[in-house]
């Protein structure tokens, strides 16, 4: 493992069912990081509590104060040289500047993993995990849910990749 590794914020980035929570686990296990998935955050503090009718006033300020929380950790292990691997969807470009901005901050190098898989591919993955609720799965995927997260989607651009790894810090 090079000191660059040990001092990265890796952000995963894709769309619903790109595969970013297997990416994230194997790149943790590869590299000795530790994994911070919103989708099991968010189940376990909320799921209890969830409506029965999921929208986004009940579900964003929850994800906020998990990210908020989810940072706070993920700087301190960054600081203590270990790898925090964000699997936080990334789906819009302000939340990708957001994070990488904190890193930059906290004076940690950041990194964007992307997963680019085709929309007909994803939705046949969610499908499936619906239906297996094996290791990956922590609540079904509905078409229109798959529907409303794809139409927030932003795919980076190869600048605002390039712009991620950046690391003058000076």
């Amino acid at each position: 493992m090079t000191d660059y590794d040990t001092q990265l914020i890796h952000l995963i980035c894709g769309s619903t069912g790109a595969g970013k929570t297997t990416y994230a686990r194997e790149l943790a296990t590869n590299i000795g990081g530790a994994v911070f998935s919103i989708d099991e955050w968010m189940v376990t503090l909320f799921g209890e509590d969830a409506p029965a009718h999921l929208d986004p006033t009940w579900i964003f300020p929850r994800v906020h104060r998990c990210e908020t929380q989810i940072w706070a950790i993920a700087s301190q292990l960054g600081m203590l040289r270990v790898p925090a691997i964000l699997d936080l969807g990334f789906q819009r470009r302000e939340h990708r500047q957001r994070f990488s901005g904190l890193a930059k901050q906290a004076e940690l190098t950041a990194k964007l993993h992307v997963l680019n898989v085709d929309a007909s591919e994803r939705w046949r993955r969610v499908n499936f995990r619906n239906k297996d609720q094996g290791e990956t799965f922590h609540m079904e995927i509905t078409r229109s849910m798959f529907d409303y997260i794809e139409n927030a989607w932003e795919p980076p651009s190869d600048d605002e990749i390039e712009a991620v790894a950046r690391t003058d810090f000076g």
